[in-house]
């Protein structure tokens, strides 16, 4: 539902009652006003800053207080912009600003890690929190001057629980391009079978399992979007063929092959929206605390890219100087 002039809330669910006032100012207090002046010179940063303060209401304030309605992030911004003193002279400007975010979200690099069995036949994927939510490798957005190998280790171990800051090579990664977005993808080894995962954030992932890589390549050519067994790849199958030529490159050290090396679901939400019995584990560490930097060269797949048309049309950026 569109927001003429950044107006009306989406009355799709009228369950619950919207956030007091006084919940309001404490958000935009806590998340807005007392930044850095940097972090201000952008709608896309003010937006972000907005993300991180929808995540915190939702996972914490409707969390303990069940009569609080569950917002979507659009609702939840105009919100704030109408709630907040600083904002409130952007509203009519809303419908915009939402839209250069969402084009600006597009474009900001992606990293993350591809997780290998033993035998290298297997990889850890994780499934999103909504209904019908695809599968992917562990990965995220980069923040502002944050290096990409960094981004990976941070987007792992909140995803899944697992910390490969000590199996991360820099040199090993396969990195494509989603329209106009970057995806960096670390491969790594040496993560234990008997690795136990469970997420660090709250309603972003409802499962983590084991998948066979032959079972993610798509069917056809025109299956970019699923494998062999149906499940949804979007975020998987551009990354496949380089993977394959990597393992080829690569054999493991455990050459024979074991119908039980890894298990199939390792992690899986009470209440998520897939549903499901709850299979719940502790937070594992996959290494030591030693930082390992391996500056050996000539091992990158950087060259295997996946281009696609852009999802959404590049938009002229606002911005709100201080």
């Amino acid at each position: 539902m569109a927001m003429a002039g950044g107006g009306g809330l989406n009355r799709s669910s009228s369950r619950g009652q919207l956030p007091p006032q006084e919940l309001l100012d404490d958000l935009c207090s806590r998340f807005l006003l007392n930044v850095p002046k940097e972090e201000l010179e952008s709608f896309e940063r003010i937006l972000f800053l907005l993300e991180q303060a929808h995540w915190f209401y939702e996972d914490n304030s409707v969390e303990h207080n069940p009569n609080l309605k569950s917002l979507s992030f659009k609702d939840f911004t105009s919100l704030m912009f109408k709630s907040c003193t600083a904002l409130r002279p952007y509203i009519a400007h809303l419908d915009d600003i939402y839209k250069d975010f969402n084009n600006y979200k597009f474009r900001v690099p992606v990293s993350g890690a591809i997780i290998l069995d033993d035998t290298y036949e297997r990889c850890l994927l994780v499934k999103g929190w909504k209904a019908g939510a695809s599968w992917s490798f562990p990965r995220g957005k980069r923040n502002k001057d944050e290096e990409d190998h960094t981004c990976a280790v941070r987007e792992v171990l909140e995803e899944t629980g697992c910390d490969v800051s000590t199996l991360l090579n820099l040199d090993d990664y396969i990195e494509v391009s989603i329209g106009q977005q970057k995806v960096r993808l670390y491969i790594i080894t040496g993560v234990k079978r008997d690795t136990v995962f469970a997420p660090q954030t709250k309603k972003e992932i409802s499962e983590i399992s084991w998948h066979r890589i032959d079972d993610l390549l798509p069917a056809s050519d025109d299956a970019v979007s699923r494998g062999v067994n149906g499940m949804k790849l979007y975020m998987v199958a551009p990354f496949l063929t380089g993977l394959k030529a990597w393992i080829a490159a690569h054999p493991p050290m455990l050459y024979q092959k074991s119908e039980a090396s890894a298990r199939g679901t390792v992690w899986k939400a009470k209440n998520s929206s897939s549903g499901g019995a709850p299979v719940e584990n502790p937070v594992a560490r996959a290494g030591s605390d030693a930082q390992h930097v391996d500056n050996r060269p000539g091992r990158s797949f950087r060259n295997f890219r996946f281009d696609t048309a852009s999802i959404l049309q590049s938009m002229e950026a606002s911005f709100l100087r201080t």
